[in-house]
Parts: structure tokens; C-alpha cells; sequence
């Protein structure tokens, strides 16, 4: 069976978002479209922080599962249990 690809890196696509927002706010600066800039600027952080928050999800959905709970103590088996009880009854 094929294993699914590996996850990009998060440092790689928080790069490619400031890269294209970059390109964007260098086209509005050489125009001096200062509301461009504005814009732009408030869609990058908006963007950003919405990015990280699907990154973590990302991140605690593909994390390694916890490993297993050891079995639970069986403790004493309760039919031992009365017949210990019925033993020590019976000496009385």
C-alpha cells in the first residue's frame, strides 16, 4: 500500500503566502495605491493567521496517535472472591 505524501513544510507555505502578497503589495506600492497597501496588508495578516490555525489542525490530525493504554488490571476474579468468602465462612 502507498504511503500519502508527506505534508508541506508550514515555514514553506507561510513563505509562498507572504511571497504572493508581497508581489501584490510591491504592484500597489509602485502604483501608489496606498488603499491597495492598506488592503492588502489586512488580508495578509487575516489570511496568515487563518493559515496557522489550518496548519495546527492539520498538524494534531496527522500527529502520531498516542500509544496504547496498558490493559487494565484484572484484579482479583470475582468468583475466587466468594470462594475465599465461603471458605473463610465455613471456618467460623
Amino acid at each position: 500500500m502507498a504511503q500519502p505524501p508527506s505534508p508541506r513544510p508550514r515555514d514553506r507555505i507561510l513563505a509562498n503566502l507572504e511571497s504572493v502578497y508581497r508581489e501584490a503589495y510591491d504592484r500597489a506600492k509602485a502604483a501608489s495605491d496606498e488603499r491597495r497597501m492598506l488592503d492588502l496588508d489586512a488580508a495578509y495578516q487575516r489570511e496568515q493567521l487563518l493559515l496557522e490555525v489550518l496548519l495546527d489542525i492539520r498538524d494534531g490530525l496527522t500527529a502520531a496517535p498516542p500509544p496504547p493504554a496498558p490493559p487494565p488490571d484484572k484484579g482479583i476474579d470475582p468468583m475466587t472472591a466468594l470462594d475465599t468468602i465461603r471458605r473463610v465462612a465455613k471456618l467460623r
